[in-house]
This record gives structure tokens, C-alpha cells and sequence, in this order.
């Protein structure tokens, strides 16, 4: 009677007597969605209460006399034609008084569903010695009453079972396991759940610890531009640090987007290097960057291991465009800017096409035709300006 236990306990030190007042029936039910209900209150006749003098509340709320029935002089009872789920998980209160208000008895009445069974049930492993798993309950996943979840775990092949007993991660169905877990075996891990109305046990997975390895994200990152080139930056970072003493090769991602959109476009060809430079961008923009890391074959590993979450976001800006930012009125230089780039569009088109992502070879290539554009137009420049005088 836990949900009661305040009131039973103010209601014995008002009715000081070694008998019990009266009793309820039934005592704490678990009923179903949609059961019918009828509960008893039983008075001691030693206490000259008369069964029509009493009333009913639930969860506080006085019950209408019409789902009442005075049964005999001592006994009161009322019905629930229908009940819906319970208000609270501990329970509804149902609790008979005398007329004047005091607590003569109370039970709790749960109504629900009974579980069921648990879905997603996904886990991996920071370090290689620890593990944390989570899962979603089936169905819309509302029992209406308290439903208990317990993650179970075994050695596949021998040793016994074991239960997770770690459920403080601050997040709803996750359990935390932090040590004594072996490697290059296999573990059996699946999740029960029960409540009063039944038991419910997901599918059983098996893994490897070794297979489900993550990572933090990746430290220190940075951006910065690539001189005055207006259209790239190199994104720099640093391993993991929780990884740094394990064998283990690592594969990156790299995220980047507009400061105004929310649209991120993803470099996946960054393989296991710590740096990578981003062309094809806007001038005089800036960009957040993020970066992500996945260990594969650490420890001889054959599985890819799990994405870390991205880095916080890291911004910069690209350079303005010197085409841009330069002016002139003669009608002659800007024949000329047009008929260059005329006639370099279709090569310029597949350069920067070519040099997406962090190829080292296209990286090249375009920072060298970037340097030549550079060099020509200020040159040009020049050549007029000498003309001129």
C-alpha cells in the first residue's frame, strides 16, 4: 500500500483502536483497460457505523452516490463500469470515509496494459571495457502503470546471466554497464519488461564488444583559410583521445554548411587522415564545419565500429574575391575579364568539380590553376594600368 501509506497512517493515529475499521475489496487490483470494477468497503460492526453513512474518493475526488450500493447494514460498494488507464504509475487511490471525512480504509487500483515487447535495442562501447545500451518500449509505449526494464546479458556460449544495474544516464531506457566485460566473445544481451498485467522480452542480440567501439568526436578542430584563396579552407583536428592507446584505424567524416542554411553537405572520402581541405566554396562566406570519427579494425576487427557524434561547430570565413572587390570604368578591361572567362568556363567548371572532397591530386591541381587565374588577372591589371599612363 505504498501509494496510501500517508493516509493509513494519518487515518490509525485518529482511530486509535487495536481493530481495524474496515477493509477493502479487492485489495490493490491490477485490472486491464476497459475492465469493470466493483470494491467493498467492510465495517467492523463493533464501531456502530451504518453502511449508508459512508462515502468513496479517488486520487481525492468524492465519488457520485450513484455508483454506489449499500449491500448490507456494514458493507458499501461502488462500481466502475468502464475503467480507463490509470491517472498515475503508482497507482489510484480508492478510499472509503466515514461521514465525517476520516480515512477508514483504501486500496490501490492499478489499470493498464501489460508491456510490450521491447524494439531498437542498440549498444556500444566508449573504450573497449565498458558498454551502454538503449532501447524503445513496443508498441505507442504507454502501460499506464509502472512497467519495470531490465537489460540482461550473457557470455553466448557459457557463463551465466547477468542484469544491468545501471540506470542512471539521465536518459529513459538506457542501462550502463562499466567493467568486467570480455573480449573476442560474444555476448547474448536482450531486455525484459514487466508490470502487474504480464512480461514482455525483446529479440536476444549478439555482439562483440570489439564490434560496436565509438569514439568522442574528434578534438581541437580547426578552420582556416588557405591564403587568399577565395574558395577553400583546410579543416585540421586531433584523434580521439580515448583511442589513442588502442591499435585502430580511423575513418572521418566532414560536414560543413552555409552560416544562413541549415542544409549540410558531407565530405566522406576523407579516409584516415587529420586534415582535409574544402574547395568549390563561396567567396566572402562563412561556413561551420563539423568533423566525426569511426574506429575500424580496431583490435582486429573485421566491423566497422560505430559513428561518434559530430564536433561542435567550427566557423570561418572565405576571402573575398579580388574580382569582386575591384572596380574600373574602362570599358576595355571588363571586355577582356569577359572574354577570359569565357573562354576558361568550361575548364574552370571541371576543375572545381573535380576538386570536391579532400583528393589530394585534384587538390593540387586546382591550386595551381587558382594561382595562374590569380597571377593573370594581376597582371592584367597591371598591363592597363601602364597603358593608361
Amino acid at each position: 500500500m505504498i501509494c496510501l501509506l500517508f493516509l493509513f497512517h494519518c487515518a490509525a493515529g485518529v482511530l486509535s483502536s487495536s481493530t481495524q475499521v474496515a477493509t477493502i475489496y479487492p485489495q490493490d487490483p491490477a485490472l486491464p483497460i476497459g475492465s469493470s470494477l466493483t470494491a467493498t468497503c467492510s465495517v467492523n460492526p463493533d464501531h456502530g457505523v451504518h453502511a449508508g453513512s459512508l462515502y468513496w474518493t479517488l486520487n481525492g475526488k468524492r465519488l457520485p452516490s450513484s455508483t454506489y450500493s449499500i449491500l448490507s447494514p456494514t458493507v458499501l460498494s461502488v462500481t466502475f463500469p468502464r475503467l480507463s488507464g490509470s491517472r498515475q504509475r503508482s497507482g489510484d487511490n480508492l478510499v472509503c470515509h466515514n461521514s465525517g471525512g476520516h480515512v477508514l480504509a483504501g486500496s490501490c487500483i492499478y489499470v493498464g496494459m501489460p508491456p510490450e515487447k521491447p524494439v531498437n535495442l542498440t549498444c556500444w562501447s566508449r573504450n573497449t571495457k565498458d558498454l551502454t545500451c538503449r532501447w524503445a518500449p513496443g508498441g505507442q509505449g504507454e502501460t499506464f502503470i509502472k512497467t519495470k526494464y531490465t537489460l540482461k546479458y550473457k557470455l553466448r556460449w557459457y557463463g551465466r546471466e547477468k542484469e544491468c544495474e545501471d540506470y542512471s544516464a539521465g536518459e529513459p531506457y538506457t542501462c550502463y554497464i562499466p567493467r568486467d566485460l570480455a573480449l573476442f566473445t560474444p555476448y547474448e544481451i536482450w531486455v525484459e519488461a514487466s508490470n502487474q498485467l504480464g512480461t514482455a522480452t525483446s529479440d536476444v542480440i549478439y555482439l562483440d564488444i570489439l564490434d560496436v567501439v565509438t569514439t568522442d568526436p574528434p578534438t581541437d578542430v580547426t578552420v582556416s583559410r588557405v591564403g587568399d584563396l577565395e574558395d577553400q579552407l583546410t579543416v585540421r583536428w586531433g584523434t580521439p583521445p580515448a583511442l589513442k592507446d588502442f591499435l585502430f584505424q580511423a575513418k572521418y567524416q566532414i560536414r560543413y554548411r552555409l552560416e544562413e542554411s541549415s542544409d549540410w553537405k558531407v565530405v566522406d572520402d576523407v579516409g584516415n587522415q587529420t586534415s582535409c581541405r574544402l574547395a568549390g566554396l563561396q567567396p566572402g562566406t562563412v561556413y561551420f564545419v563539423q568533423v566525426r570519427c569511426n574506429p575500424v579494425g580496431i583490435l582486429g576487427s573485421r566491423k566497422a565500429g560505430i559513428w561518434s557524434d559530430w564536433s561542435h561547430p567550427t566557423a570561418a570565413s572565405t576571402p573575398h574575391s579580388e574580382r569582386l572587390l575591384t572596380g574600373s570604368c574602362d570599358s576595355k578591361v571588363g571586355q577582356q575579364n569577359s572574354t577570359l572567362r569565357r573562354d576558361l568556363k568550361q575548364f574552370f567548371g571541371w576543375v572545381r568539380k573535380h576538386a570536391y572532397g579532400c583528393s589530394g591530386m585534384s587538390i593540387k591541381l586546382y591550386d595551381q590553376w587558382r594561382v595562374w587565374l590569380q597571377k593573370s588577372h594581376k597582371t592584367r591589371n597591371q598591363v592597363l594600368q601602364g597603358d593608361k599612363s
